[in-house]
């Protein structure tokens, strides 16, 4: 008898252990990345821009006056005597920026109406050079361009759902959902969408966050107004649905025990 006893723990024991490594196993990140192995890191992150982001825009120039005309929004430029320049800014006028139109332009001071829409931040940047240069207004002009309302919103199993606003515009998928308090333990690790406007169109791409695929995603980098919508495993019961829940986890218990008692007595 007590050696059925025991024999019965030791099998209960280890269904348990592995049904806990099991689940457990599930829930890992990147399980399919090996200790030491190398990933080679596909192409470098670029923004592309899209309709009503807002970009702050600065020109530079060995010869400061030069760069006046197209830094108005950055506030008023005075020239002393000597020829000194200097500033005084205003962070009403900073934060306002260039803000893409409907159509996909943007009004620069001097250059008129630029279509940015589409174009990476390295594209806008190289345009507005050639721009400068073309019109003879400055030969060698430094110019920084950065999206200034980086937005995304997060939803689903997840903490912390809404929209979150970035410093910068450089935000990873699992950045994303670190910032949104991590995955609850409703989530369907394997099911994380991120839905994108591409176009007049919006897209679904779906990824599983146990594998180091994601880092081949065209989404493993946000872009603005991007939506993160994590699956949860199953759907909040109400009530009634709670008591169904129980009633069959007592009724299996019973069972469960009933077995175990007329096996112990044979």
């Amino acid at each position: 008898m007590r050696t059925k006893a025991k024999y019965l723990w030791v099998c209960m024991i280890a269904i348990i252990a592995l049904s806990s490594c099991n689940s457990k196993k599930n829930i890992v990140y990147l399980q399919d990345m090996a200790m030491g192995q190398f990933y080679p890191i596909g192409e470098k992150h670029d923004p592309i821009v899209h309709r009503d982001d807002r970009l702050s825009i600065v020109v530079s120039s060995k010869n400061p006056e030069l760069a006046i005309p197209f830094n108005i929004q950055h506030g008023a430029y005075n020239v002393s005597d000597n020829g000194q320049v200097t500033t005084s800014t205003s962070n009403n006028t900073q934060e306002k920026g260039y803000r893409v139109d409907v159509d996909g332009n943007i009004d620069f001071p001097m250059l008129g109406l630029l279509h940015v829409e589409g174009l990476t931040i390295s594209q806008v940047t190289e345009l507005i050079k050639n721009r400068i240069i073309e019109g003879d207004y400055i030969k060698n002009p430094l110019v920084m361009v950065e999206i200034m309302n980086f937005r995304y919103t997060v939803l689903g199993a997840v903490a912390s759902n809404g929209v979150k606003t970035a410093f910068g515009d450089r935000v990873t998928l699992l950045e994303a959902i670190a910032n949104a308090g991590d995955l609850t333990a409703n989530a369907a690790i394997d099911r994380v969408a991120v839905i994108r406007e591409m176009g007049e169109n919006r897209q679904v791409f779906m990824h599983d966050l146990r594998s180091k695929d994601i880092f081949d995603s065209p989404c493993f980098y946000l872009q603005q107004n991007d939506i993160v919508y994590v699956e949860p495993k199953y759907k909040k019961k109400d009530t009634e649905d709670k008591v169904m829940q129980y009633g069959t986890l007592l009724l299996s218990l019973t069972s469960t025990i009933s077995t175990m008692m007329w096996w112990l007595n044979r």
